[in-house]
């Protein structure tokens, strides 16, 4: 069975020494008493909680998954879950950074972060049931009226009552545009929704008192396209005047998906037959608040991935420690042994370290991301919120796909530690692969990202937003540029970032003209540009690193920490080399292509 220890000591160095967000916070009047001795409590805390609780259910919730009754349409989730989620609200787990207006507990945004990775480390298929809650409850916060607000937003942030996201249809998942599902205006202001929905995580399921769903629909004279499509409240059971639940809505649960992964998380179809819901802001104006849901779930899911490289490289680690197979190719290292541990050989280590170096960038990004979310709700300067705003929609599609792309490689590489043991289930690590892979699929798949990114976020406003990450590696380049000891680390990412200006507007100059040139390119360009951001962070953490040790700290944490960042632009970094070359062929090999794929 694996094992999961909460990385503490990393997420610590991160946010405390690398970002020092306790100063940055205390520009936000909001965050100004708040002090580093009081966010490690929380995520000690948080961390007992995910290890002891949910983390037991990991093995047994996937082997039993959810189950539906046709009649009743009714979904019982797992033995155990529902008694974990309540010791989730109990714990007041669920109000962690959701503003104190409505009960929360108003802790910075990056605090609930590292929590959300230790819960996904523990178990993710558990954890989509309160995490589709925080989107949900985002949206609501940013679109709802006072009363939607009143109404809501107390029982999502307790916990009692959960949220969904309801987009997708049988016929259109990304292209939305093509949506059929209807809202027909009563005479009391309310809507009447009718259609079908699938792939609702936690659509249905018995760990809450009521669950809201946000669902898009069309109003009857709405424009064709993505342009008509409004957004709306539909929750499992009204609302009565006095915040009781009351009678049962129009929205149920017709169907399970049987998936690869995720097993224990429940995949609904819903069907919606009548159901009463009230709209979020305006007529037509539905994707506005849709997208607040969406790019908090795409920052969510690549935390997803982060969690199961984590503990996916736990127990490869400890295995290969453990596991004795053949002789070290520099001569025996367990004399007293038949044979050595398997971590002395070469690829075993660079299939730990590969894991270990995403694990720790994919951890500086998340915690980045997490800040810039804060700074562009809360800052009181508008230049910083602007900037921060900007900033966090370029990295939130690498968020998402690299994140993802890069827990794909590290739980298949885990998995190959343990040999034919990483095949079998009992070791539990074939489980972090198949949960995995839906991470690269959902909330946009990562082609989608992609697009999103060299399409809408870089091409879209001639590199502006681009060269503000520029400057941020400038700016480290310029500080240590003349430090030899830095040298191998921001050599790599002051080289890729000047060849990222000329890579880009080659790439922008050819997709003017066609552009199948910029779908070519795309998911090279991301895999190019995520390198360049796990870069920066690397150097970050490697001059961290260097000045403590240059204090005469002897903690080995430091050391480790620079041995891991050498082997990332050793081995890793240089991946960006072959996607620029790839993403430079084009797409004519892709599309005159007929005849190959007739």
């Amino acid at each position: 069975m694996p094992s999961y220890t909460p990385p503490l000591r990393d997420m610590q160095f991160v946010i405390h020494e690398v970002f020092n967000v306790v100063d940055e916070l205390k520009q936000i009047p909001k965050h100004a008493d708040i002090d580093a001795d009081t966010i490690n409590a929380v995520l000690e805390e948080g961390g007992k909680f995910a290890a002891e609780v949910t983390f037991p259910l990991n093995a047994s919730g996937d082997a039993e998954g959810c189950t539906l009754d046709n009649t009743t349409h009714a979904v019982t989730t797992p033995k155990g879950f529902k008694e974990a989620y309540a010791q989730y609200v109990e714990g007041g787990w669920a109000a962690l950074g959701c503003d104190p207006e409505y009960g929360g507990q108003g802790l910075p945004f990056v605090v609930n972060t590292l929590f959300c990775e230790m819960l996904n480390s523990a178990n993710q298929a558990w954890t989509m049931y309160p995490g589709l809650t925080h989107g949900a409850y985002a949206a609501l916060e940013a679109h709802g009226t006072p009363e939607q607000k009143a109404t809501y937003l107390p029982k999502m942030t307790s916990g009692e009552w959960t949220g969904t996201m309801c987009l997708t249809e049988p016929h259109c998942g990304t292209d939305l545009g093509l949506m059929r599902t209807k809202a027909e205006p009563q005479a009391d202001g309310t809507y009447k929704i009718t259609g079908n929905k699938i792939f609702i995580s936690a659509g249905e399921h018995d760990m809450a008192e009521n669950i809201i769903h946000l669902v898009l629909a069309r109003l009857p004279d709405a424009p064709p396209g993505i342009k008509g499509i409004s957004l709306f409240i539909v929750p499992k059971f009204h609302v009565n005047k006095d915040g009781s639940v009351g009678e049962r809505n129009g929205i149920y649960c017709s169907g399970l998906e049987h998936k690869m992964g995720i097993k224990a998380s429940a995949t609904c179809q819903m069907t919606l037959e009548g159901a009463v819901g009230t709209m979020v802001g305006q007529p037509n104006k539905g994707m506005q608040g849709m997208f607040v849901m969406m790019n908090a779930a795409r920052l969510g899911v690549g935390n997803q991935s982060l969690g199961l490289t984590e503990v996916a490289y736990q127990n490869a680690l400890a295995y290969a420690k453990d596991r004795i197979q053949m002789r070290s190719l520099t001569g025996p290292k367990a004399k007293d042994q038949p044979a050595d541990p398997i971590i002395v050989h070469p690829d075993v280590r660079k299939m730990l370290l590969t894991a270990k170096a995403y694990a720790e960038g994919g951890r500086a990004l998340e915690a980045f991301c997490a800040m810039l979310l804060e700074k562009e709700h809360h800052h009181p300067d508008e230049k910083v919120r602007k900037d921060s705003g900007d900033l966090l929609a370029l990295l939130t599609p690498i968020a998402k796909a690299f994140l993802t792309d890069n827990g794909h490689i590290a739980t298949n590489a885990c998995m190959q530690v343990f040999g034919g043991h990483g095949f079998i289930k009992e070791w539990g690590m074939e489980q972090y692969v198949r949960d995995n892979r839906i991470n690269m699929i959902y909330e946009g798949t990562n082609t989608i990202q992609s697009l999103d990114l060299l399409g809408r976020k870089v091409l879209s406003n001639n590199g502006a937003t681009l060269r503000k990450f520029g400057k941020l590696v400038a700016q480290l380049v310029a500080e240590e540029g003349v430090n030899e000891k830095m040298a191998e680390f921001v050599n790599p990412i002051a080289y890729l970032g000047d060849q990222m200006t000329k890579f880009t507007t080659e790439i922008g100059f050819k997709g003017f003209q066609n552009p199948d040139e910029v779908g070519a390119a795309a998911v090279d360009y991301l895999r190019v540009m995520g390198h360049l951001v796990f870069g920066y962070f690397f150097a970050r953490m490697a001059q961290v690193a260097l000045r403590k040790i240059a204090e005469g700290n002897q903690d080995p944490f430091y050391q480790a920490k620079l041995q891991t960042a050498r082997f990332y632009f050793a081995k890793l970094f240089p991946e960006t080399a072959t996607a620029m070359r790839t993403a430079r062929t084009g797409s004519k090999v892709l599309m005159d292509t007929d005849l190959a794929l007739a």
